[in-house]
Order: C-alpha cells, then structure tokens, then sequence
C-alpha cells in the first residue's frame, strides 16, 4: 500500500453518508451545507461606530433622550463636601458654617429649666460668644377655687431647645455635658469602623416658621384669657344683681305697723279678768 495525502477536489455530486445512530442519540431534521466563494465577509465595525449605533436604538426606542435622563440623575445626586470619610467626622468642619440654629435634645418636663441653665452657663464660661437660646412656650393659665390665676409655661415643642451659636467641637462636649441634655439633634455618620452623630443645623426659613406658629399660639391664649375674663366679670355682675334684689326689704302691713286700739299697749302690764274684752 502506498501512502500519502489525498488531494481534495470539489465535487458537484452527492455522496451517500451512512451515520451510526442509536435510540439515545438525537440528529437535526436537515443538513445542508453550502460554499459560495463570491461572498466576503462583513467589515468589522470600531468601537465608536458601535457606539453611535447603540445610542441611536436607545433615542428610537425611548422618547426622551437617555442623555437627559442620565444629567439630570448627576444633577440630583449631591457632591461630596469631604474629600475623605474621616474629615465627616471631624466636628470642629462645622465651625465653617458660621453662626446656625441647632436643636438640643432635652426633658419634655423640665424643659424650661435646662434652657435656662444652658443659657446661663453659656454667658459665664464663654462671655466672648455670640449665642441665643430659644424654647418657645406659651403661657397657660388657670383659674383656682380661691378665684385667682396660676400661670405655668406649656412648651411648644416639648423635649427641644434651639441654640443659635458657631458650633465647633468644644462648645458641643460642653453643652452635651450638661444636666438634662440628651445631645443635638442630627445624624449618624461613618462606617462600620466608627461613627458619630453628627449635628444637622436648622434653616432660616424653618426657624421663621417656627418663630410664626409661636406668635400665632401666643395671641390665641391671650384672646381665650380676655374672653374668660369677660365672661367671668359678666358672671359676676349678674351674681351682684341677683343677691341686691334678694336683700331688698319687705314691706310691712298696717295691721302690723298700725298702734294697737283700746291701749293695747298699755294692758301687758295689767292682769286680764274674766269677761273682759281686748
């Protein structure tokens, strides 16, 4: 036998393929194969161009542009402040904001007494600072059996104060130390590593609010204590009316007022006989 390669040749007839098939293999329906020499193969596009036809799919099949969609997304996400995680944490970043109304955490029942103490604590340890403290109350007043008044403070918002000052990491130790203060106001900051909870300042228009509804509540309780007032004072003059009418004198009959005939007045001190008449 001779050995060697065979050379192949196209042939345009068919030749009977026998193929070993068993029940567990499954053949196509059809085979059919076919070599045309005269077709090229499609020019590969560039990255670019893929992209340009990419973008023109999404704006046909989209109405609005994805381009807008995706700007305005970077428009709503908010930039960072801080270049590391760390520098979040440093409470003394807060400073750079100046002089801003904070909220401090404190008892809903002795309220009026802890602002005055941060207040007064405030002026003397720190007499060169700026700072205002704020916890609206309304005055509420009762009438006692005694027919006088009681006035007590009713917070407005129990359980908070408002500080006004330049806020650094000093003056927050010194005031979360004090009696009665739970801590400012605001939000955890941080990883899993560390946080802390960092103070969130209160908007000028927030506070203006605020210092409306305040005037508001303050003017009611004044205009229902006028009109308590003016009710009790017509109470009373009526009460006054009534009791004159009452105390005034009855008039007496004449038989009672008239001198008693015959010298009735004369006979109490004589001895009445038998058969006399009066």
């Amino acid at each position: 036998m001779t050995q060697g390669l065979l050379q192949w040749s196209p042939c345009h007839h068919s030749l009977p393929i026998s193929i070993p098939t068993s029940k567990h293999t499954r053949l196509p329906l059809s085979i059919s194969a076919s070599l045309d020499s005269s077709t090229q193969q499609q020019p590969q596009l560039s990255a670019r161009e893929r992209r340009q036809l990419r973008n023109e799919r999404r704006e046909s099949k989209a109405g609005a542009s994805w381009k807008e969609k995706v700007e305005e997304k970077l428009l709503e996400k908010p930039n960072q402040k801080f270049a590391h995680w760390k520098e979040e944490l440093n409470i003394n970043n807060l400073a750079r904001e100046g002089p801003q109304w904070w909220i401090v955490r404190v008892s809903r029942i002795k309220g009026q007494e802890t602002a005055q103490l941060i207040a007064r604590l405030l002026a003397r340890n720190y007499p060169h600072m700026d700072f205002k403290v704020y916890a609206p109350s309304i005055p509420e007043r009762r009438k006692l059996k005694n027919g006088t008044y009681s006035v007590k403070a009713k917070p407005l918002f129990p359980g908070c104060v408002f500080l006004r000052c330049v806020l650094d990491k000093e003056i927050h130790d010194f005031v979360t130390e004090l009696d009665g203060v739970g801590g400012f106001i605001g939000a955890k900051v941080g990883n899993t590593k560390r946080q802390i909870n960092r103070p969130r300042p209160v908007s000028e228009f927030d506070m203006e609010a605020i210092f409306a509804k305040a005037k508001e509540e303050q003017e009611k309780s004044d205009l229902a204590f006028q009109q308590e007032q003016q009710l009790s004072a017509e109470l009373k003059s009526s009460d006054a009316a009534k009791s004159a009418g009452d105390a005034k004198p009855k008039r007496r009959s004449g038989k009672a007022s008239g001198p008693l005939i015959n010298g009735s007045s004369t006979a109490k001190d004589k001895k009445l006989v038998i058969g006399s008449k009066v």
